[in-house]
């Protein structure tokens, strides 16, 4: 399997044969084939598996904190790269790199999380920064600290992002109060508000493409 991977790479291995490559290195000595194969099926899918949380991940017999350390560092390396590819250019015109990025690092959370990219006048990223973690389907969001993290950026727009970790990225009603009193108080200070995106497991959504900007 490994002189498979390395002639052939990702795409010469299954998906839970990737994944038992992974576990082999962390748990050696042992075949881990049927705890890969548990794992697929139990977070859905091989991009499940990296973006379950710890605590979820601690919960099947056999994976210790060793292998889930192992599959972590997996997922982060993907985030890292992807945010590496999102950085440098104009965000509007590279947002499928920005895109993949938000969804490793979002889609898997269990609890919802609110984060903001600060953009230049080229629109490209000057940062990007979680400003709240909140519940399983809540996170609190001030106006006042939003637009003191967007002056302190020196941002001229911003984009807002959260995660819905049930997976259905349906603006709520209270997400589109919240989106139009960011809008308005960020509107008073000459800082656009270019979108608001919501995570899912599975996609996302556009406030913007949905006309609710």
């Amino acid at each position: 399997m490994r002189e498979r991977f390395l002639k052939g790479g990702s795409d010469a291995l299954a998906d839970y044969e990737l994944l038992e490559l992974i576990l082999t290195l962390a748990i050696p000595r042992r075949d881990v084939k049927p705890l890969a194969k548990k794992l697929i099926e139990t977070f859905d899918g091989y991009a499940g598996v990296l973006s379950a949380d710890v605590e979820a991940l601690r919960g099947i017999a056999g994976l210790g904190d060793t292998a889930i350390a192992a599959i972590k560092s997996v997922q982060a390396s993907a985030v890292l790269l992807a945010r590496s590819k999102s950085h440098n250019k104009p965000v509007l015109s590279n947002w499928q790199a920005v895109a993949e990025y938000l969804q490793g690092a979002m889609a898997g959370l269990a609890r919802e999380q609110f984060r903001l990219l600060f953009l230049d006048r080229q629109n490209r990223l000057i940062a990007d920064e979680v400003i709240s973690d909140g519940t399983v389907d809540h996170t609190p969001v001030y106006p006042r600290e939003v637009v003191r993290r967007a002056l302190g950026n020196n941002a001229t727009a911003i984009i807002l992002v959260h995660n819905h970790p049930s997976g259905d990225v349906t603006p709520s009603r209270d997400d589109i109060v919240m989106t139009r009193e960011l809008g308005e108080a960020c509107k008073k200070i000459g800082i656009a508000v270019h979108d608001h995106i919501i995570v899912g497991s599975t996609g996302q959504t556009s406030f913007r493409d949905l006309g609710l900007l």
